[in-house]
């Protein structure tokens, strides 16, 4: 922990000075002059707030132009400015000797040919002009019109390459959406905000769409308001951003405009009809309401700088979606009064089976002991045992901001950030029944319980940087923090070891990630040499830390509930001189049926409890971790214009982890264009990926359910053990090592009239030692005495499980069409066609003497984990959308187009024939209609899956805590909502 903190100190003292070796050339001036202008439209001569404007080959300088089209920008007269705006033509403009200017955009552009920042270096560049496929999504323009709410949901419903999979259930599953790309796991892609790595949630996602284990930066933590536009980097980028950007960047681009307030209010809600599953389904009414405010609105700082705030408040009703079961609630023993407590004193669990013994109501008698004659006595039917999957109950506050201040013409301090709050109420757990004896206590829930998690989340995060001049090179020196904090917990739950004494709530533990980067990046535009040459170069140094904190003591602990402390010698038996019964109501005898012989002061377990909380048991001494981890970079980028038809950019970067050792990795890539419409792309990279703090030091015992012979899931503790404790080191468990890949992309983009683009991109993923988690291994299976390592429960760990392979095709095309009296359409269709492969199994010789080996490559990578990468999710997702606007009026049709599904099993028929199911194609559509009340104010309805279609039912062997497959569009069903936006 000292040498830590050493290290913290080394951080923040090497910032300090190189912030006080790049303050001083802050008085250096350019001779350049103060250029002011407007900026208008070339057909309506209406102007355009929010242009970017940046100089021609310096990242530093830039603005963009205010309610009034106006703009105000330091320049020399040899300069050039771009000018960009969605739905317009790029414009260039030199300055000359022209202090005020006037700048007409001529329509014809659509979202494709806005300048980016993300995969390129060089500003100025248009997604047809990138050698790597570039989707820039404007958030602050469709936002109004899309069914979605968080930013999350919004580019999963029009990125098809983009996807965030929302769980229904599953324990801490559904409290972070994992974001992914093409087809790759959560933790191969890497979150930016203004080009500054995000840090990723506290949780490690255990269950994802892709099969592996996980982190994912929660998306829901950034308002939406906040945000300008989403630029989607399609390619492995490990090299030029660091590890994680194997399946490429996600870059959120705040919005820095000033003296406007927009914001909207959005209701809805599901309409819950209650699917297709007829008898194991219940019919509901309306559910899942949801409620958001947004806001944001700029402060100007004197004339050269701003303020920009936003803030959102959300609340989200829970949707209920109930598997409808007959597992037998009650048993034989509990219908008639059979049980007894440790002391072999009877436990009465049916009274109305003892009132009606005692008024001889003979027909109630034989009712009673009969679980529907019960069920009816006391007002109940299956569905109040249901299993609950659904969407959670989340409260959400988050506030963001991004400021900027320019010191001189040449030097602008910049920083940003935000905070957020949310609290998480979830289904993820089956109902407790009463049969269940060993997870029952009749006190604290006569028909047993349903327990729910629950997780408070505190996000943090702030930037803070500067950017300016050395010479002739731009310079951007910046820190960024950030941590997030998840606080997890239980409702409507006991630790039945502990009896009638147990808390019902508790508090399971706490888990928190802290992340501390800090950036020193150059930058320079060579003009001169051929057509022109951008070099990049910098370094970065990453502290990263993971804690797990303990949860209260009952919530990991073993009871006495069901532990006797003889007091005196003799047999084990009752008050009635019977031998005593265990937790399922068996006399306790020794092998000649006779009660066994016990001693004073001996402690005799004859009820065998849960222990722990249950359904997720707290988190313990044992599970406690503060780890660190520190990783320091350098980097060179370079763009090269060999002609204007052929650009070549390459990247070379060199990390070093404290616990990994070193990397080096590559990147090239080029374009050529054939034509002023058509160009051709291409790239290769090679990339790494370290295992994250939360994949090394993750240890938790859950409990897992498995059918038994009569399609019932049993519970079953399981306890995942971190690769250096010692339950893997004596199976032969190996330490982790990190994920190595290659990337090969293709690709042409094609603008064949005005208006009209196209691009057209194939890839390859080459994945080396790609990391997931093994099936569970029991101590009769390993022998060799694991049962002293492990005890009673069963073991399972994150391994290098398999080389993998992911390649696909992405093809996006826009259209718009402008015609006259104000109206206009806008085409959009988008797709992907991908891949996933196990190429190879990495089955480690494991010390198990029990399993024969086909047994074990079996349990190390299972065939339901590899279906889950290779046809877990659809293979193939397209998005076509049209917008139309008239006047005042708008309205936006959009289909979304799901692949097939193939999910396989470990469980089989008598035959070894395998319960796996195809799920086919879903096709489902959104809808919305606008109308702008007033130039400030715009009402919208609409809806998302608005023909109510739900996916495949699953078959009767796998059906358990779901009756829907999930990995498509959900079983929540069609959604409907209203909102009102205003801007002022």
């Amino acid at each position: 922990m000292k040498r830590n903190l050493q290290k913290c100190k080394f951080a923040a003292a090497l910032v300090m000075l190189l912030q006080l070796v790049f303050l001083l050339p802050l008085t250096i001036q350019a001779q350049g002059k103060k250029i002011t202008g407007k900026v208008f439209s070339a057909s309506t001569s209406e102007v355009f707030p929010g242009v970017n404007i940046i100089l021609k080959g310096n990242t530093n300088k830039g603005t963009i132009t205010d309610n009034q089209g106006m703009f105000s920008i330091d320049a020399a007269p040899g300069d050039v400015l771009v000018f960009s705006f969605i739905g317009f033509k790029t414009k260039e403009v030199k300055i000359g000797s022209e202090a005020t200017l006037s700048i007409p955009l001529e329509d014809g552009g659509t979202e494709l040919s806005e300048l980016i920042v993300t995969g390129s270096r060089n500003t100025g560049r248009t997604i047809l002009e990138t050698p790597v496929p570039v989707d820039v999504i404007s958030i602050k323009d469709i936002m109004a019109d899309l069914p979605q709410m968080d930013l999350a949901q919004m580019l999963a419903f029009v990125a098809p390459s983009f996807n965030a999979v929302r769980s229904q259930g599953g324990d801490l599953d559904s409290h972070v959406d994992p974001v992914q790309l093409r087809n790759m796991a959560p933790n191969q892609i890497l979150v930016l905000v203004n080009g500054k790595r995000r840090h990723t949630s506290a949780l490690l996602i255990t269950g994802t769409a892709v099969g592996s284990p996980s982190t994912s930066v929660d998306l829901m933590t950034i308002p939406a308001s906040a945000i300008d536009r989403v630029e989607i980097l399609r390619d492995g980028a490990a090299a030029q951003y660091g590890s994680d950007a194997v399946a490429g960047v996600v870059n959120i681009i705040l919005k820095k405009g000033t003296d406007k307030l927009t914001g909207s209010f959005t209701g809805g809600g599901y309409a819950n009809t209650g699917g297709k599953a007829g008898e194991l389904t219940k019919d509901g009414k309306p559910d899942g309401f949801n409620y958001q405010f947004d806001a944001n609105y700029g402060f100007k700082i004197g004339d050269k700088g701003y303020f920009n705030l936003s803030g959102q408040i959300t609340q989200k009703r829970p949707t209920l979606r109930p598997f409808v079961n007959d597992w037998g609630f009650f048993d034989n023993t509990y219908l008639n009064n059979l049980r007894t407590d440790k002391n072999g004193n009877p436990v009465i669990t049916n009274p109305e089976l003892v009132a009606a013994q005692a008024s001889g109501n003979t027909a109630a008698l034989a009712s009673l002991t009969t679980e529907p004659g019960l069920m009816a006595a006391r007002g109940l039917t299956k569905a109040d045992f249901a299993v609950y999957a659904g969407m959670p109950a989340i409260t959400l506050g988050s506030t963001f901001y991004n400021a900027g201040y320019q010191l001189n013409p040449t030097t602008t301090l910049y920083s940003f950030g935000g905070a957020s709050y949310k609290y998480l109420k979830g289904f993820s757990c089956y109902y407790r029944r009463a049969a269940q004896t060993d997870r029952f206590n009749y006190l604290l829930y006569p028909n047993g319980f349903r327990p729910q998690m629950t997780s408070n989340t505190s996000d943090l995060s702030n930037t803070t940087g500067i950017k300016s001049k050395l010479g002739e090179f731009n310079v951007d020196f910046s820190n960024t923090f950030g941590r997030n904090r998840m606080r997890i917990g239980m409702v409507n739950t006991m630790n039945a070891s502990l009896g009638s004494n147990s808390p019902v709530n508790m508090n399971l533990g706490t888990h928190q990630f802290t992340q501390n980067s800090t950036n020193l990046d150059f930058s320079r535009y060579f003009k001169d040499v051929l057509h022109g040459l951008n070099i990049a170069f910098g370094a970065e140094m990453r502290i990263e830390n993971y804690k797990i904190m303990k949860g209260q003591e009952e919530a990991y602990t073993y009871g006495d509930a069901g532990v006797l402390t003889v007091g005196k010698d003799g047999l084990l038996v009752g008050p009635d001189g019977k031998p005593l019964e265990d937790a399922s109501s068996t006399p306790i005898v020794d092998a000649n049926g006779n009660p066994i012989s016990v001693n004073a002061g001996q402690q005799v377990t004859v009820k065998s409890l849960s222990s722990n909380c249950q359904c997720f048991a707290g988190f313990g001494p044992k599970n406690e971790r503060d780890e660190y981890r520190t990783t320091m970079a350098a980097y060179v980028d370079a763009e090269l214009e060999v002609t204007k038809s052929l650009l070549i950019a390459g990247a070379f970067r060199v990390e070093n982890y404290s616990d990994f050792g070193g990397v080096t990795i590559g990147k090239l890539a080029a374009r050529y264009s054939i034509a002023k419409t058509l160009s051709l792309r291409a790239s290769i990279a090679s990339g790494f990926r370290a295992p994250s703090l939360q994949e090394l030091n993750y240890t938790h015992t859950a409990t897992a359910f498995v059918p038994d012979a009569n399609g019932i899931p049993q519970p079953l503790d399981v306890t995942t053990y971190p690769t250096n404790s010692t339950a893997a080191r004596v199976l032969g468990i190996q330490g982790l090592k990190q994920e190595k890949s290659r990337t090969y992309g293709l690709g042409l983009t094609y603008q064949p009239a005005h208006g009209f683009e196209v691009t057209l991109d194939a890839y390859q993923i080459d994945v080396d030692n790609r990391i997931f988690r093994t099936s569970y291994f029991n101590a009769s299976e390993v022998g060799n005495n694991y049962d002293e390592v492990i005890g009673g429960g069963e073991a399972q760990f994150f391994v290098n499980g398999a080389d993998v392979r992911s390649k696909g095709i992405e093809a996006v095309g826009n259209y718009t069409l402008t015609l006259n009296r104000g109206k206009s359409f806008i085409f959009s269709l988008a797709a992907i066609f991908s891949k996933n492969t196990i190429l190879n199994r990495k089955v480690l010789d494991l010390n198990v003497s029990n399993l024969t080996e086909d047994q074990i490559v079996a349990k190390y990578l299972d065939r339901a984990t590899i279906g889950q990468f290779e046809t877990g999710t659809p293979r193939q997702k397209l998005i076509g959308s049209v917008t139309y606007r008239v006047n005042k009026f708008h309205a936006m049709v959009r289909g979304t187009y799901f692949g097939t599904v193939t999910s396989r099993s470990t469980s089989s028929d008598a035959e070894g024939n395998f319960y796996d199911q195809k799920f086919s194609a879903q096709s489902i559509f959104d809808a919305s209609v606008g109308y702008d009340l007033t130039k400030n104010l715009k009402f919208s309805i609409g809806g998302s899956n608005v023909f109510n279609k739900y996916p495949d039912i699953l078959r009767s062997e796998n059906q358990g805590f779901y009756l829907y497959d999930n990995n498509q569009q959900g079983s929540n069903g069609s959604y409907y909502y209203g909102r009102v936006s205003f801007n002022f």
